[in-house]
Formats: C-alpha cells, sequence, structure tokens
C-alpha cells in the first residue's frame, strides 16, 4: 500500500520472506490450544525454577513485547484470559530456529507456543518453549505500548485496535455481554418466552421518535427501521403468548449524545394478567441479581462495585408530580396550559417544536430539573397521561397513567406501564397525538388497533435499554464507550 510506513513495510517483506522460503505467515489453525490461565494454573504447583515437562500445554496469543537476553528471550502473550510469560532458550529450539524467531518475530504478531509450565527463578508463572509457530503476522504495528489510542474518535472508528490495545476496553464489553446472558437467564426463570419481532416495518410505532426510511424493491413500498419493540410484542399477548421478551436493534434517526444513539439495543418484556406493581418487583429483583452476579464477575472492577451495592442496598420511589413541582419550584403543572408549559420548557433551556405534545414540555422539564438529582437506584412513579399515549389511565390519581422510569446516576435505565387495553381509547390517543403533530414520529397503528380489539389481557410491560444498562454497571460516561461500532461522524 503506497501509505505504508517504513516499519510496515519491513513487516511486509518478512511475510515474502517467510513465503519464499515456502512457509506460511497466516496458517489454518491452532489445535489443542488453552488459555493461558491453564498454564497458570499448572504453574501454581511448582516453586521457582521448577519446570513440568511431563505435561506440556499449547497456548496461542497476541505478542505484546520481546526481550533478548543473549541466549536468552521473554516473550509476553496475550489471550482474553491475560498475560503469559513465554520463556525462550537457544537449548529448546536450537541456535537456527532461536535466531530466526528473534529475527521474524514483532510486537503484534499471533503467535502459538507449545511448552512446559514453569515457575521463573523470580516467581513469574511462564511457558519454556519447545516450538512456536507464526498465527498471523501483523503488518501494522499496535498502538504504542504506554498510551494506546489517545484519540477517542480514533478509538470509536477503528474498535479492533482499541480492543487489542485496552485490556479494560475488553473487560467492559465482556461484562455487557455477561449482563445480557444474566438478563436472560432471569427472564426465563421467570417464565418468559424469547421471541424475534421484525425490524422492518410498514409503520415503526411504540415510541414518539423518527423513524429511519427504506425502500423494499420486491413490495414497491416504503418501510420503516422498527424504533421500538412494543407493538408487535402485545400483539403476541392477543395471540395467547402470556409472557414475552425480545432483546434487538432498535433505531432512531435522531441526535447521538452521551444517552442516546440512532442505534442502540433494547429489551422489552410484557407480562399478561399482572401490573406495573408486579413489574416494578420483577425489575427489582433483575437489577439485584445483576448486581451480585456482577460484583462475582469482576471483583476488581470499583464501578462494578459501587453498582453492586447500590442495587442491593433497595431502590427509592418519587412521584413524578410531585418532584417536579418540589425541585422546579413550578406549582398546579397538571393544571398549565400547552402555551404555559412551552414557555417554562423554554425558560429552563428545552429547544424541542413550539407545537409539541403538552407531555413533550413535561418531560423536558423534568430531565432539567429532576433527572440529575436521581443517583440512588429511584422509580419515578404515576406520570402525567400526557406523557404516556400507551399506559393505562391510573385507577386513582385524576390525569395520571400507570407508569414508572427507572433511574440510576441521572440516566433512565427502565421505563414501564400498566399497558392500555381499550381499542377505543388507544385509537383515540393516537389520533390526539396525531393532531398535535403531524408527522411520521407519532404514527397511527391501525392493526395494532385491530388487534386489540380481539382481546388484549391485562397486561404491564417494561423496556430498558442494554447499552444504558451496561453504562450503570461499568461506570461508562458515553454510551459510544458500551456500544462496540457506534455510529461517528465521517473523516
Amino acid at each position: 500500500m503506497a501509505d505504508e510506513s517504513p516499519l510496515e513495510r519491513e513487516r511486509r517483506n518478512k511475510v515474502a520472506r517467510w513465503r519464499s522460503a515456502g512457509r506460511e505467515p497466516y496458517p489454518w489453525s491452532f489445535p489443542h490450544r488453552v488459555g493461558t490461565d491453564r498454564v497458570r494454573s499448572a504453574c501454581a504447583a511448582l516453586r521457582p525454577g521448577e519446570e513440568d515437562l511431563a505435561h506440556p500445554l499449547r497456548v496461542a496469543g497476541r505478542l505484546k513485547a520481546l526481550r533478548v537476553h543473549g541466549r536468552t528471550a521473554f516473550a509476553d502473550l496475550e489471550d482474553l484470559a491475560g498475560s503469559l510469560q513465554l520463556l525462550l532458550r537457544v537449548d529448546e529450539l536450537g541456535e537456527a530456529g532461536y535466531t530466526a524467531w528473534l529475527a521474524d518475530l514483532d510486537p503484534g504478531d499471533v503467535v502459538g507456543a507449545e511448552g512446559a509450565p514453569m515457575v521463573s527463578r523470580r516467581g513469574e508463572p511462564s511457558l519454556l518453549v519447545t516450538s512456536l509457530e507464526l498465527l498471523a503476522k501483523a503488518i501494522a504495528p499496535p498502538p504504542e505500548k504506554f498510551h494506546g489510542l489517545q484519540d477517542v474518535e480514533e478509538r470509536l472508528r477503528h474498535r479492533y485496535v482499541d480492543l487489542l490495545a485496552s485490556p479494560a476496553t475488553r473487560d467492559r464489553f465482556r461484562l455487557r455481554s455477561f449482563l445480557v446472558a444474566e438478563t436472560r437467564a432471569h427472564l426465563a426463570d421467570a417464565g418468559f418466552l424469547e421471541v424475534e419481532t421484525p425490524v422492518l416495518l410498514p409503520i415503526a410505532g411504540g415510541a414518539a421518535a423518527e423513524p429511519f426510511v427504506t425502500r423494499s424493491n420486491y413490495l414497491d413500498e416504503e418501510l420503516q427501521l422498527r424504533i421500538a419493540l412494543e407493538l408487535p410484542l402485545k400483539r403476541l399477548l392477543v395471540g395467547g403468548l402470556e409472557r414475552v421478551f425480545e432483546i434487538g436493534k432498535c433505531f432512531r434517526n435522531e441526535d447521538l449524545d452521551s444517552t442516546h444513539s440512532p442505534e442502540f439495543t433494547m429489551l422489552e418484556a410484557y407480562w399478561a394478567y399482572a401490573d406495573y406493581h408486579d413489574m416494578r418487583a420483577l425489575l427489582e429483583a433483575l437489577y439485584a441479581r445483576l448486581g451480585r452476579r456482577a460484583a462475582e464477575f469482576a471483583p476488581d472492577t470499583p464501578a462494578v462495585q459501587e453498582a453492586a451495592r447500590a442495587f442491593g442496598a433497595g431502590f427509592s420511589t418519587v412521584d413524578f408530580v410531585d418532584e417536579l413541582e418540589r425541585w422546579s419550584g413550578i406549582s398546579g403543572l397538571l393544571d398549565r396550559t400547552p402555551s404555559e408549559l412551552r414557555e417554562l420548557a423554554r425558560a429552563a433551556g428545552s429547544t424541542v417544536p413550539a407545537d409539541s405534545p403538552p407531555g413533550v414540555f413535561l418531560d423536558k422539564l423534568f430531565e432539567h430539573y429532576v433527572e440529575p438529582t436521581l443517583q440512588a437506584p429511584t422509580f419515578v412513579l404515576d406520570h402525567p397521561a400526557a406523557t404516556t399515549p400507551l399506559a393505562k389511565r391510573h385507577r386513582s390519581k385524576p390525569h395520571r397513567v400507570e407508569r414508572f422510569e427507572l433511574y440510576y446516576r441521572g440516566v433512565e435505565l427502565g421505563n414501564a406501564y400498566t399497558e392500555l387495553n381499550d381499542p377505543d381509547e388507544q385509537e383515540r390517543r393516537f389520533r390526539e397525538q396525531l393532531s398535535a403533530r403531524h408527522d411520521v414520529r407519532y404514527a397511527f397503528d391501525e392493526d395494532f388497533v385491530r388487534a386489540l380489539r380481539y382481546g388484549l389481557p391485562p397486561c404491564t410491560g417494561v423496556g430498558f435499554g442494554i447499552d444504558r444498562l451496561a453504562m450503570a454497571f461499568s461506570g461508562a460516561s458515553s454510551i459510544k464507550d458500551v456500544i462496540l461500532f457506534p455510529q461517528t461522524r465521517a473523516v
């Protein structure tokens, strides 16, 4: 490549030299390989200077460093299980082999090694190498050892290099995977069935958001990428699947900031014959379990331990309207006209369109005045009806709906309702939203109303972002840090 550095050209020349000698620098496999943790475990029974020649092991990973001391060399090999010192000696590899390997190896190369577990005289678990194999020659050198990738945008655009250079980044995404697996297990234990619903829809409903739009050549019609999972899952409850959940990608054609991404992962679960009190208990138990298990999974990660303590200590509950009036100093919020709410939201710094529904202004006021105060795990209960067209009206509080949101460290983690199941009221609310804003963000899903006419059982549902869940437990301050390949601006 024309833009290669002299160092990269030198490494490419090594590849050519290998092939001219009849050796393959990119072989097909490396069988019988174990993790470096197996070698460290085998070394636990050895004394300094002792080796176990009777039980050889094969490891593979990335070469991080190579230190030569005459007829002995030390190499640091890293895999997902950690780091291991390789001990290379002329006595084991032969004079020609030893010299050739020192000339051919570079930091960043992927190598396989076979040898005997041993403990160095300094007490370091090691592998005394008897044979070495190059598995992938790295043409591009790894990031500088002590500083890695410093440019944030570079880390996001080339996540593979970030993962290569940063054990902390790898650990963060291992934690995310662990949390997802535990969440699935918790819902399965509670009798929920995992399902999959369409990503491409004629109408993307279930949330107030701008969809991405595409076109089907075969159908010759416009389709939208889903903005939520809610409406298809509730159709399944109509059909008799009483407890369902889905974890999947959603897409919203909107801004990207520290807690929002145009492409994100959502979990939604729906539960027939239960209400939002039941869902709150389920969610509290889920987060307590995640805290316990994550603390065991990452015992040396302070953010994980902090989250585990917080979710294990119990959850506070506050009323949406009471809390907003308390922190804003504004009284009678539910009696305010849309124009009054608009002016209050603008005074708080909101820039939402002037023709937004009243619920949007209330949400913006809550975001400004209350959300930063919700640092401990807190359920915010009983939102104004204007904020939530898909929730069931509150059974005792006028102009409210049975809804809660879960907050931690000032960020919303979950949103749940006692679901609206009256088809006529649902149609009326859809039409009210359409009259307030004449665009697709408040789409009228006629088929969903038709499904409700067949009878949706009393039910509750919850939705929460997997990305924000990972943020809560990893301590990440930006959603980009918990998405492997986040959207970024073109260079």
